[in-house]
């Protein structure tokens, strides 16, 4: 990647806004995250959701680690705007919508002309085979010696255009337009990154913006996450089935999960016979293997185990 992502960190959580990084860090760096943002026009669910990207914390050690990404203390980096700026930015973001409401406008009404130009030319050619079809029947009636029919004047029988019929006051709704707005807040005149982007996690731990892993297990869950990603894995949150991640086997939209990971601090760590129980049990209820990683600081390697409930007799 030519360019590092910026991780804009609150709250000791990490966030993505734009959603050219988020298409690259799922297509790039094979890192999902989770929306959480609520659409404007469905605002009242929370099954389809938009920026901005929330991620793990292993993900974003994984992408600081990789040179991926940087992280950014987005607090600190929102100054407070003066009232000018702020006044120039609102005038400039009413105009550059005023500008999209005119184009949409004469795009609209040249969309109406053209199909005017086509209902009329229609209209002719239906009018032309209908006054040819007269002149065939006079002709006919002639040759049958029916004059009567022959002295039938041509009836235009051809709709009235829309623009010819009576107009009749109705009750018009307004136009409606889809208008693009920057959701970037990089552009903002009092937004400013330096002095607050850290392109080392020794350096956000410093700053006091970031300070994970601080314990074994939090190494641990890293280390494992950072080993299945290298081995082509995405990775997403596994609370809900029990373990600390869900491994599948490619973008999450197309496969389902594979595997239940759980993190085990050391190679020595305990683990009671009833935990392979429930995992077992629970990873064949879900149809997915429970995958015990145990990591070992000292080398920097993970072991791997799975469990899968088997029938006996």
């Amino acid at each position: 990647m030519g360019r590092k992502i910026p991780l804009r960190v609150s709250n000791k959580k990490a966030y993505v806004w734009d959603v050219d990084d988020i298409a690259a860090l799922r297509a790039e760096c094979h890192v999902c995250g989770v929306l959480m943002g609520t659409l404007p026009h469905l605002s009242q669910q929370n099954v389809f959701l938009g920026v901005p990207l929330v991620l793990m914390p292993e993900e974003v050690v994984l992408l600081v680690r990789k040179g991926f990404a940087v992280l950014i203390d987005d607090p600190q980096a929102h100054k407070a705007p003066l009232s000018q700026a702020a006044s120039r930015w609102n005038t400039e973001r009413k105009e550059a919508i005023k500008l999209q409401i005119a184009a949409a406008e004469v795009k609209e009404s040249s969309e109406k002309a053209a199909k005017h130009a086509l209902s009329e030319d229609a209209l002719r050619k239906r009018r032309e085979r209908e006054e040819r079809r007269a002149a065939a029947a006079r002709q006919k009636a002639l040759m049958e010696g029916d004059f009567a029919a022959a002295d039938t004047p041509f009836q235009d029988l051809s709709p009235v255009p829309p623009d010819a019929r009576p107009s009749t006051p109705t009750l018009t709704a307004a136009a409606a337009y889809t208008l693009s707005i920057p959701v970037s807040s990089a552009v903002l005149e009092w937004y400013n990154e330096d002095g607050c982007t850290y392109s080392t996690l020794e350096d956000a731990r410093e700053a006091g913006i970031w300070d994970y892993p601080v314990d074994a297990h939090e190494r641990a869950k890293c280390g494992v996450f950072q080993d299945l990603w290298q081995k082509g894995f995405y990775m997403g949150g596994g609370i809900r089935f029990g373990g600390d991640f869900l491994v599948y086997p490619g973008d999450p939209l197309r496969y389902h999960s594979h595997f239940v990971a759980t993190v085990i601090d050391a190679p020595i760590s305990t683990l009671r016979p009833m935990e392979i129980v429930a995992h077992g049990r629970l990873g064949t209820a879900t149809k997915k293997a429970h995958l015990l990683c145990g990591w070992d600081n000292v080398k920097e390697e993970v072991s791997y185990f799975s469990i899968e409930w088997a029938g006996f007799g």
